[in-house]
């Protein structure tokens, strides 16, 4: 097992030195996926192969917390997001079907700094035996829980509302289903879990504070990377539409949008492999404020998008090829930004 290295280290970016400084608290981390804030001093990280870290911040603290997931590993598969609300804890992972197969599934526990016992709440249908495109993300809005669900590398899979993979869905902190769900308004033949279809592999996904709406960002293929809103009853066009990408091949898809369905609010052509994201609202950086902040892998990017509405205003990069490949960050209540890095290290980002 890897010892977690706690450090301090400066780095300042090339683009904006004045303006922030990147802290490493630790390294150490194998392949983590996520974070959240406990409290402010303490944050849980996952690591894909299986492990729940409680990290305390301030005394430089580690311990490993103990539960009964049953997790299949494989390929971007693993125990992935995680979040903390309310003495309760919502974890996404691949987990294991048997035989090879498994599914994206979302449990929850009552926190424990030791042992959490976990409970599944959902579970994507059907299993599948591919190691893609989990998407995975969770976000709480009022007393329901939206789950980003990749469409495991099956294309049209996102088109069958039958089915979960290539969906966003939305369930109640329980697990039971909300009684305004597309299905029991105008979608008789979704599942009823599903609230809008047609996305790849959203791994970016958050609450804004300032117009309450949830938000998104997906991976296309070869190019077609997007950031746009999640949006009931909804369809987003995998793998009708490419975004302006292609298939790894070089075939083409289809068109970048058309009538008839959601239109993102940004577009990357080529992929930046887009994965976690926030709208920004703190003290640090107050100038940010409304902000998405959105995080790559492909160019180990940190992007500040300024939009309107559904109108893309302007982006900036903030830095580049500095962390390594990011895949999550989380504001903390004083409005610094915290970054987990696939390289195994958690990053706090301030003036």
């Amino acid at each position: 097992m890897k010892k977690i290295i706690f450090l301090t280290l400066f780095l300042f970016t090339n683009l904006n030195a004045e303006e922030f400084k990147l802290e490493r608290i630790a390294s150490g981390f194998e392949k983590p996926w996520s974070l959240t804030f406990v409290n402010d001093n303490s944050l849980l990280v996952t690591e894909k192969p299986g492990n729940i870290k409680l990290i305390n911040i301030k005394e430089k603290k580690v311990n490993k917390i103990l539960h009964n997931l049953k997790i299949l590993e494989d390929g971007q598969g693993g125990l992935l997001d995680i979040l903390f609300k309310n003495e309760l804890v919502f974890v996404s992972y691949s987990e294991d079907r048997g035989n090879g197969m498994s599914s994206t599934s979302v449990a929850k526990a009552n926190f424990d700094s030791t042992k959490m016992k976990f409970i599944n709440i959902f579970q994507a249908e059907p299993p599948i035996n591919s190691g893609y495109h989990f998407g995975s993300r969770l976000t709480i809005k009022n007393k329901n829980l939206y789950v980003t669900v990749g469409e495991r590398g099956k294309g049209m899979i996102a088109q069958d509302p039958t089915k979960h993979p290539g969906s966003i869905v939305r369930i109640n902190l329980d697990g039971s289903i909300p009684k305004d769900n597309p299905k029991f308004i105008d979608k008789q033949d979704w599942l009823p879990e599903i609230y809008q279809i047609g996305v790849r592999n959203p791994q970016g996904m958050s609450l804004s504070p300032f117009d309450k709406k949830i938000y998104l960002t997906n991976h296309g293929a070869r190019g077609g990377d997007w950031f746009g809103t999640a949006n009931k009853g909804e369809n987003y066009g995998w793998k009708i539409l490419g975004w302006g990408g292609t298939n790894y091949s070089g075939t083409k898809i289809g068109p970048k949008w058309k009538p008839g369905f959601t239109k993102a609010i940004k577009y990357w052509v080529p992929s930046i492999a887009v994965s976690a994201m926030v709208i920004y609202k703190g003290n640090t950086f107050s100038e940010w404020d409304g902000d998405a902040l959105i995080t790559s892998l492909k160019d180990q990017s940190l992007r500040k998008i300024e939009f309107d509405e559904q109108k893309f205003i302007n982006e900036e990069i903030i830095f580049k090829s500095s962390i390594g490949r990011i895949r999550d960050i989380k504001i903390h209540q004083t409005g610094d930004l915290y970054l987990l890095s696939d390289n195994g290290g958690l990053w706090r980002m301030y003036k």
